[in-house]
């Protein structure tokens, strides 16, 4: 199949750029809804390649359905994609778990250091008229702090470089890394229980799988002591929300800062917003101008490798231990 033969139907998510792709594979490449099974299977019918979003699930009965050689995310997490029938179909999964690694280690760091601070409610109190320096909930100092992260794949070991310098110590929780790589960033390997029981605040960067689907619960909260800050860039589904809005309101942790959430977008009269003690943004924390040039450059990169019968440099390993 010559190339302008192929057709990808990349997601109209705006992150994408379809004119980018376009000139980089010399390809058909039409933009559409690909953001339900249903949609696939309408949209992506004669499709040689898709490109979805990171809220789009592509069970095994789309696979069977439809003729692939190619599923691409612009994203790291592959939640939702059904990694091993796509294996066993001959579909390549490819995701781009590089692109925006500085970025999300940012977020992090400034949804941790500003909810610690209470500065987003301070800012609102101000804004309001109300100039009390009284705290929103229990503020620390973050010098004489232990900071727990929850998993250590490349974003979560930027982050704890990043927060190393403004606390006193930094506990991992990853099975799947070896203690010595932990260590070598200064921070201490523990299991989930005994950070939780450890740590003042808890910075969450799992991935989505059935192992940690809801991992961080009413235990967890339980543990974490009525000063701590939670955070989480990771995957929503990690973090157990209901229990997280319990765990405020009566005061097991005191604030919770979140670029992700269960469900994207969320509901209007989600039980986390509205508060002063949390913070939301809305899955922005990969974004910088440099993040979406790269983004896009990888991925047509890795489409134009897949056509070639080249291996894609961000192919998934269907065999791989933390899907």
């Amino acid at each position: 199949m010559s190339d302008a033969d192929r057709l990808v139907v990349v997601s109209d998510d705006p992150r994408y750029d379809p004119e980018r792709l376009r000139e980089s594979l010399g390809c058909r490449v039409e933009p559409a809804d690909l953001s339900t099974p249903e949609a696939l299977r309408t949209n992506a019918a004669d499709a040689d390649a898709v490109v979805v979003n990171v809220g789009s699930t592509v069970p095994r009965s789309v696979i069977e359905e439809l003729d692939l050689t190619v599923v691409a995310r612009g994203a790291v997490g592959l939640d939702g994609i059904n990694v091993s029938a796509a294996a066993e179909h001959g579909v390549q999964v490819i995701h781009v778990p590089d692109y925006c690694l500085e970025e999300v280690a940012d977020h992090a760091v400034g949804l941790f250091t500003a909810l610690a601070r209470g500065i987003p409610a301070y800012a609102d109190r101000a804004a309001a008229g109300d100039w009390d320096w009284q705290p929103p909930y229990p503020i620390g100092r973050l010098a004489d702090c232990t900071v727990g992260v929850v998993s250590f794949g490349p974003i979560a070991r930027r982050f704890a470089d990043r927060v190393l310098p403004l606390v006193d110590d930094v506990l991992v929780a990853d099975p799947y890394v070896d203690d010595a790589v932990i260590r070598e960033h200064d921070a201490e390997p523990v299991g989930f229980d005994a950070l939780c029981r450890r740590a003042d605040h808890l910075s969450v960067h799992a991935p989505l799988t059935e192992e940690t689907r809801g991992m961080v619960d009413e235990d967890a909260f339980d543990a974490l002591p009525p000063h701590a800050v939670v955070v989480n860039t990771g995957r929503g589904g990690v973090v157990d929300e209901e229990a997280l809005a319990t765990a405020l309101a009566d005061g097991s942790v005191a604030a919770a800062g979140l670029d992700v959430l269960a469900a994207e977008p969320p509901a209007a009269d989600h039980s986390l917003f509205g508060r002063d003690d949390v913070l939301v943004t809305p899955h922005a924390g990969w974004y910088s101008a440099a993040a979406e040039r790269d983004l896009n450059d990888a991925i047509a990169g890795d489409l134009a490798r897949a056509f070639r019968g080249e291996e894609p440099r961000g192919l998934v390993d269907p065999d791989a231990d933390w899907l």
